[in-house]
């Protein structure tokens, strides 16, 4: 009996130990993390959420939003210097993402998100801005279109994740989005997995293009393996077929000009069963496929979003 009393209160000691030493680690991660990569834009305040954005550039508004396990530095690479040349260009960190802040603990929908994003917007003063979104980004300006038709004038997905799928939510994902993963898990994602474990997922994603050169130093890799971060992108995409299967049914209702961008070697997200659908859906609607092109198309051909983006706010009568 004693016996087992001292193999238990060792255990827990061990395991006492073990949560202080992943505490510290993940401590030291984020903040060697944010010391990297600071905010590199303003911080405003929306509705009580403080979000980041980036602004550069002058002319029509465009807003740029990024997809998942990213941030608007992804936007800022080369898509939005490029932008700026003519228009004012405004990158967002979506809720948990980057430096903004978190909109609630059960994942923010791309619903809330659109809403949070375009409240942000009309405050930098871009009333009806064209929007364009790059994968999960381009779900959120579906959303965006949908529910606030009133605050966009064009609208640019681009490898948009816009129709329902069959595949089962990866396993990364179907951990941390739980509560015990997220609780156990996550702290111990932050503490003890390398930088360079983003960089390998983010070079998968850049398939078959590579990465470009200086991307992961600006892009800032470490960000994604905070805590915060962690949590809110895992549920996020959790919640994000539920979220498509409830939206799709209403791109029928977006009523502003389109321009629809895809890669046909796109592995990420499927040409055929979102931007191909997305094209019949949407009224009026313009579909460019960009041929050997991956899902990091707005780093691969820059110039091509651009121009997908003149088309977009020329019919919008903004040039």
């Amino acid at each position: 009996m004693q016996l087992a009393v001292k193999l238990l209160l060792f255990a827990l000691v061990g395991i006492a130990l073990f949560a202080a030493a992943t505490a510290f680690f993940a401590r030291r991660h984020e903040a060697r993390a944010n010391a990297s990569f600071p905010p590199h834009g303003q911080l405003i305040e929306v509705d009580g959420v403080e979000v980041h954005a980036v602004v550069s550039g002058q002319g029509p508004d465009v807003v740029l939003i990024h997809g998942s396990s990213g941030n608007a530095r992804d936007m800022t690479f080369r898509l939005a210097p490029l932008l700026a040349e003519k228009y004012r260009v405004i990158a967002f960190d979506r809720p948990g993402l980057g430096f903004t802040e978190r909109v609630n603990d059960s994942g923010a929908t791309i619903t809330q998100q659109a809403e949070l994003l375009s409240r942000a917007a009309v405050l930098l003063g871009a009333e009806r801005p064209v929007v364009v979104g790059h994968s999960y980004g381009g779900a959120v300006a579906l959303a965006w279109a949908v529910n606030q038709p009133d605050r966009v004038s064009a609208l640019v997905p681009l490898a948009a994740a816009s129709n329902p799928w069959t595949t089962p939510l990866d396993t990364l994902y179907q951990v941390t989005s739980h509560p015990v993963g997220s609780t156990l898990v996550v702290p111990m994602l932050t503490a003890f997995v390398p930088d360079g474990y983003v960089e390998t997922a983010v070079a998968r994603a850049f398939d078959p293009q590579s990465v470009p050169e200086g991307y992961s130093g600006h892009f800032g890799p470490a960000l994604t393996l905070r805590r915060v971060s962690l949590r809110a992108n895992a549920m996020q995409r959790a919640n994000l077929l539920d979220e498509i299967e409830a939206l799709h049914t209403r791109y029928g209702e977006i009523a502003v000009p389109t321009e629809i961008v895809h890669g046909d070697a796109d592995d990420t997200v499927a040409l055929s069963l979102h931007s191909a659908n997305l094209a019949n859906q949407i009224p009026g609607a313009n579909l460019t496929v960009l041929p050997g092109i991956g899902h990091m198309l707005h780093h691969a051909v820059p110039e091509e979003i651009v121009q997908a983006v003149d088309r977009a706010a020329a019919r919008a009568g903004l040039r």
